[in-house]
């Protein structure tokens, strides 16, 4: 019993993870109709700028992500800006291919400058866990989870409670109705793509000290992302919410109780049940 308690507990800490970077992609494919097929990418560069701000400047991994968001935030509004603006009316294939090129880039750009070999994040105060009840909790990852709670709850409130992000619902649910009531849907589509692109980096700021570092962990986390946002529904923030806590969950039992090496493989064959059962996921919003 003890062990399973324990495995829950690990699923639902790292899920919360998995939930910030799915999050990232709902709310681009919501706006945008969009799959960034570079999103994963993010997370790694995320993890590397974690990692490097600890290194070169001795700054905490968790405090460094108040710089990092930020910068994310403004590096997604200029990708778009730039890179993807023209791309995104040509249709959905050719910005799937799209991205998926900027993935390539991005990746061997970090094996260019960071080489292949794998780092991890040491931090002192992480030796020993903490032991609420008798279960151990690594201090990272739950850390990780209290501040992974605080940036989902702002961001549910920059959503409802603010004029730009009820134009980014509204561009998102009826586009064309936005549209004529003066929503200027570059401008939002921009902001989302920000958004989604700020969730990712944190989520791979918050991941660091836990994963091991290296240029094409993004290519795991992506894959592990349309685990997330096809078990929640693609367009649901709630589903991907609920599909990275899963996620969490059935990777932590995996491990335990199949095998360490299996536990990312049982996620893809529950991924493969979801989509052959009920193709819109668990919380889809229609057959988008």
């Amino acid at each position: 019993m003890e062990t399973l308690v324990q495995s829950l507990v690990s699923g639902i800490l790292t899920g919360s993870l998995y939930a910030m970077i799915g999050v990232g992609l709902t709310i681009i494919f919501g706006v945008m109709r969009i799959i960034n097929m570079a999103h994963g990418d993010m997370v790694m560069l995320g993890m590397y700028s974690s990692f490097w701000a600890l290194t070169l400047w001795h700054i905490d991994p968790f405090v460094s992500i108040i710089f990092w968001v930020p910068v994310a935030f403004l590096i997604g509004m200029l990708t778009y800006r730039f890179l993807l603006k023209k791309i995104v009316p040509a249709g959905e294939l050719n910005t799937l291919l799209y991205t998926a090129g900027l993935s390539l880039f991005v990746s061997n750009l970090a094996l260019l400058v960071w080489t292949g070999d794998y780092r991890t994040i040491k931090l002192d105060y992480a030796v020993m866990p903490l032991r609420p009840l008798g279960i151990a909790v690594p201090i990272p990852l739950a850390v990780a989870f209290g501040m992974a709670i605080l940036i989902t709850a702002l961001l549910y409130w920059f959503l409802v409670k603010t004029d730009t992000g009820r134009a980014i619902r509204a561009t998102s649910q009826e586009p064309m109705a936005a549209a004529l009531m003066g929503v200027n849907a570059a401008q939002m589509e921009m902001v989302t793509f920000g958004l989604g692109t700020a969730l990712a980096c944190g989520a791979g700021v918050l991941l660091a000290p836990s994963l091991y570092l290296y240029p094409t962990v993004g290519e795991i986390l992506v894959a592990k992302c349309f685990v997330i946002v096809v078990l929640g529904g693609l367009g649901s923030v709630q589903g991907a919410i609920a599909g990275g806590l899963l996620l969490g969950v059935v990777e932590s039992l995996g491990a335990v109780y199949v095998s360490v090496p299996y536990k990312d493989a049982i996620g893809f064959v529950i991924f493969l049940l979801v989509l052959l059962f009920r193709p819109s996921g668990l919380f889809g919003v229609g057959k988008s």
